[in-house]
Formats: C-alpha cells, sequence, structure tokens
C-alpha cells in the first residue's frame, strides 16, 4: 500500500522532515499542510534576514548544553545529526556557510533567501506537495476499521499513514494535541530583553561591553556574555541567555525583578584593589578624562557621577565612600527590570509537547504510533546562536526517515 505522510506546518523543521521522507521513500505521498498564506516564513526573517542556520559547536554534548529544555534529551538525536551534517547538507545542495567570530552560522551569501529556495527547490524535486492555507483543526488516530489518520482543515480530510507536526509554538495545535491526550507544558515567553528605566544607561542606547556578568538576584540565576544597552533597557547575549534560562522563574515573577551587572566581568575584591592603584599611579590624573576597564567613555562617566565622582576630580581626591560605590557600580550594580520586550522577530516560547510523551529516537509519540513531532511544538528550545534551527533540522531529518521506515 503507498504510504501517505503528512507534515503539518510548513517552517524548518516541516520541510527538513518532508524532504528527508520523500528522498528515502520516492514511491511514498509527502503533503506539507501550511496554515499561513505563505511557507519558511520565520526562516525568511531570522537572523535580521540573514538566516542564522545552525552554531559552530560540533560536539552533541557540548551543543546540548544550549538548550535550557531538551539538554538532556537531545544528545542522543545529535549523535546522529548534527551541526557537521546540517552543514554539509545545505552544502550539497550549493549552499555553502560561514562562521561568524561568535561561532554563528550564516549562508555565505548572507541572505536566508537562499535556505528558502533550497528547501523549496530540494522539495520540489523530492515531490513534496505543498499547500497552503490548509489550517489543521482536529486529528483522528487509526481506529480497528480505520488503519490511517485522518487530517481534518477545513472542509477536507487528509489520509494519512504517518503525521509529523512541526507547527512551532501554535496553541491552536497544543490544543489539538492535548485533545488527542498528549501533556501540554503551559508555554511562557523565552529569549526577551528586559525593560530597565535608569539614569545610570539613560541616554546611551547603542553602547555595548564584550563581557559582562548579569545575575538576577535572589535566584541563582546568572548568564555571561556581551551586553548592549537599548532605548528600553539592556539586551544583547548575557540577558538573552538569562533570560532563556530563567524563562519559567522571570514569567512567575511576571518579569518584576533586579537585576544585578557586573560590567568588567571581574570580581569584587579585584575590581577594588584595581581601584585602588589607580588612585597610587594615577594620583593626579581626573578618573572622568580616562575611561577604565575597557568600557565605553559614555558609560564610565555615568557611573563615576552614579558614584558620586565629581567631573573635575583627581583620584587623588576621591572618597572612601566613593571608591566603594564606584567598585559596586562597575561589579555589582543593582537594576530593577519593569517587564519585558521580545527580541525583533524570533519570538521564542519554551513550553510545548511534554518531552516524557517522546522517543528521542524517532521523535516518535509515546502515546500514539504514527505521531512525530519536530521543532518548537514540543517543549525545547535554545538560546540564541541558531541552536533552535539546528534542533528542528535534527528532529526533522531524525523524524522523517522513521516515518518510511515504519
Amino acid at each position: 500500500m503507498k504510504k501517505h505522510i503528512i507534515i503539518i506546518g510548513g517552517g524548518a523543521a516541516g520541510f527538513f522532515g518532508a524532504i528527508r521522507c520523500a528522498e528515502l521513500s520516492p514511491e511514498a505521498e509527502v503533503t506539507i499542510l501550511e496554515a499561513g498564506k505563505e511557507v519558511l516564513s520565520k526562516v525568511r526573517i531570522s537572523g535580521g534576514g540573514r538566516c542564522n542556520v545552525t552554531h559552530a559547536c560540533f560536539v552533541p554534548k557540548d551543543l546540548s548544553k544550549n538548550y535550557p529544555r531538551g539538554e538532556r534529551e537531545l544528545i542522543g538525536p545529535f549523535n546522529r545529526f548534527c551541526t557537521g551534517d546540517t552543514i554539509e547538507w545545505f552544502e550539497k545542495r550549493g549552499v555553502p556557510t560561514k562562521i561568524e567570530e561568535d561561532g554563528r552560522m550564516f549562508p555565505t551569501t548572507d541572505k536566508s533567501q537562499a535556505i528558502v529556495d533550497c528547501l523549496q527547490e530540494s522539495a520540489r524535486q523530492a515531490g513534496v506537495k505543498v499547500l497552503i492555507q490548509q489550517r489543521v483543526h482536529q486529528l483522528d488516530p487509526p481506529t480497528g476499521s480505520r488503519g490511517h489518520w485522518l487530517i481534518h482543515t477545513k472542509g477536507q480530510a487528509y489520509p494519512a499513514t504517518a503525521v509529523l507536526v512541526a507547527t512551532g509554538s501554535s496553541p491552536a495545535m497544543w490544543k489539538v494535541l492535548a485533545s488527542l491526550g498528549h501533556q501540554i507544558v503551559d508555554p511562557v515567553p523565552s529569549l526577551f530583553t528586559f525593560n530597565i528605566k535608569d539614569p545610570r544607561i539613560e541616554g546611551l542606547p547603542g553602547l555595548s561591553v564584550p563581557k559582562a556578568e548579569v545575575k538576577v538576584q535572589g535566584s541563582k540565576l546568572s548568564a555571561t556574555g556581551p551586553l548592549l544597552i537599548t532605548h528600553w533597557g539592556m539586551s544583547g547575549p548575557a540577558i538573552l541567555r538569562l533570560s532563556a534560562w530563567g524563562a519559567r522563574e522571570l514569567a512567575a515573577l511576571n518579569y518584576q525583578f533586579t537585576i544585578r551587572v557586573n560590567w568588567v566581568n571581574r570580581h569584587v575584591e579585584q575590581v577594588r584593589e584595581e581601584l585602588e592603584n589607580l588612585r597610587q599611579r594615577e594620583s593626579r590624573k581626573q578618573p572622568h578624562a580616562n575611561a577604565q576597564f575597557g568600557l565605553p567613555a559614555r558609560l564610565w562617566r555615568s557611573l563615576l557621577a552614579y558614584a558620586g565622582v565629581p567631573e573635575q576630580s583627581r583620584w587623588a581626591e576621591l572618597s572612601k565612600k566613593a571608591m566603594n560605590k564606584l567598585t559596586e557600580e562597575l561589579a555589582q550594580g543593582s537594576y530593577p527590570v519593569n517587564g519585558k520586550s521580545t527580541f525583533k522577530e524570533e519570538f521564542v516560547t519554551a513550553g510545548g509537547v511534554d518531552l516524557r510523551e517522546v522517543d528521542f529516537k524517532t521523535f516518535q509519540s509515546k502515546l500514539f504510533p504514527g505521531l512525530f513531532f519536530a521543532g518548537e511544538v514540543l517543549n525545547i528550545d535554545a538560546i540564541t546562536g541558531g541552536f533552535n534551527f539546528q534542533a528542528a533540522w535534527t528532529g526533522g531529518w531524525l523524524a522523517g526517515g522513521a516515518m518510511v521506515d515504519g
């Protein structure tokens, strides 16, 4: 009997799964059902239109450490399809990639359209049928009298021997899966920036420091990395990592909390010692005239002013109180956070299908044979840097292979 395979969702994971299926089993009929008017829309806008395809981390266990949810479950899958496999897959299809300094990987053209075109052309060549504006509202599993799935859209029911759900963060699809009996972990935002109104960073948008440490006061949450001052507060990899690892904890706080920022990524006693050395060594110089610790001059002057250091004063004139306050501002300044902002278009959620109900050898449901998942429909998410796409490619590839093997 001819296999009818339905992929629900025309995004990265859906296309990857469909192509893998169709290439392994040319006799199978593989169809992608996309609810929207166009496919691969998130791929198109990701990375500011450049598409951060993956990350240059080639050891499965190391790669898995970038997933606040899914770390343990992804080690096995990454051993079967990892970063190098993704690079090779696209390279073979005429899309070479490059590694940037921070490890992010992009197509050499710096255009996400290269990835979109590659996926669409690979699907077309493999014989995958793509149908848009096909919103799935019901899934009927096989019964004793009917040995196949039925996938219901408005006015149409598609039969399928296997189904891959790759709808991303879709509340509507989570509702459908919950009605089947799957547990859905309530979604909360991940990868967001912090809203902070504070005189120390006012008027400084666009300034960044290469390595800051940020901690959430009263918790064990902390992250290190580049930090960017924005019009609305703080962003950059350090903040985004903190938001990913703390997604649930920060949601429970209703995004009202205080962070401690170590702008110079040095221990507080080391900062105190270095400032004392400056007072001895540069006694006649004015602190405001020369930024220290590699900080941007305007940020340095802002922290000096907040610490009560007069503009024309010399290092020798700094009081013990001012020195202590400056040490604190550099190494552990407190900043109240009042809300969050979504990171560009790359909205990511923590939540989805409970990972305990999925077999990660195949990405198949443990509750329903023939039902598979890939991408963000699962309770898997990563920090920024191409990791979410890598999980999508890996899940799609493994599920795609398993659907024709079964």
